[in-house]
């Protein structure tokens, strides 16, 4: 159960969904927790909910509004002010079939699956290093293989579609872009970084859709403790020790989408930070 004492891990939307159902089996192996979500109230009840079902205390809540990179910076400086090291760091937070514009001015589901979370892991890459040996894992989705690229000039405008899923698509591609070029800036840092597809699972994701058409959409979906397998064992493997820039599906490594070139992987690191530090 002390299988994780003395190592930190800080999970975007660890309140829900399952970011909730990894943060308690984190805890639940003797781990220090923050739990980065956008709700006050809903992220310090499941830190409390946590600490009661496995008797571990040391989970807390961070402030975090991913379509707000404001709000990103001011959690990550928040945690770094914490002075601790940080082992973990899990890209879980997501939304899918919203449409819109982030703060910052984009496509809604890009800004908060990709950018929100690339100017996080930014801000807190010399405390991995720090802490080293550490990982980086993002919760990407098999729907990136229906992204045929990245159109530039698209992401910085209000969602397209009426579905929203081809927009959703991109930016999980991105998920994956990301940690690919991660795993090539960060290796000789000691930070290993990973993609996942968790499954189709019926979590929080989906509660944009109708009342009477959820339930049916979601009935043949995997649990929440069933969709974090993949990043728990992702994030914890001792087999994973070392192992960088992979794509796992069912915690199996698999291939990503043929568009995920090291060439499209780069252009999208240098446009995000330039997106990042304005």
């Amino acid at each position: 159960m002390s299988d994780l004492a003395g190592r930190t891990f800080l999970i975007t939307g660890g309140n829900t969904g399952i970011g909730l159902a990894a943060a308690r089996n984190f805890a639940g192996r003797g781990a220090r927790i923050h739990l980065a979500c956008r709700s006050r109230s809903k992220g310090e009840a499941a830190a409390a909910a946590i600490i009661a079902e496995t008797g571990n205390q040391q989970v807390g809540f961070l402030p975090l509004d991913l379509a707000d990179l404001d709000s990103v910076r001011a959690c990550a400086a928040a945690f770094l002010a914490r002075d601790e090291p940080l082992h973990v760091l899990v890209n879980n937070a997501g939304v899918a079939g919203r449409r819109g514009l982030t703060r910052d001015g984009f496509e809604l589901m890009f800004g908060i699956n990709h950018v929100g979370h690339f100017t996080l892991a930014s801000a807190l890459l010399d405390r991995l290093a720090a802490s080293a040996p550490a990982r980086v894992v993002t919760v990407s989705s098999d729907a990136h293989y229906n992204a045929p690229g990245i159109d530039f000039e698209a992401v910085r405008q209000r969602t397209r579609h009426l579905t929203g899923m081809p927009e959703y698509a991109v930016s999980k591609l991105a998920n994956v872009l990301f940690s690919q070029e991660l795993a090539r800036r960060a290796a000789e840092r000691g930070i290993t970084a990973c993609a996942l597809h968790p499954g189709m699972v019926a979590s929080d994701i989906w509660r944009r859709v109708p009342r009477p058409v959820r339930p049916l959409l979601t009935r043949r979906m995997l649990t929440t403790e069933q969709g974090a397998s993949t990043p728990v064992y992702c994030a914890t493997a001792p087999e994973l020790a070392g192992v960088t820039g992979r794509f796992y599906i069912n915690s199996r490594e698999a291939d990503p989408s043929r568009v995920a070139t090291p060439e499209l992987a780069g252009t999208l690191w240098e446009r995000s930070e330039a997106w990042a530090a304005v």
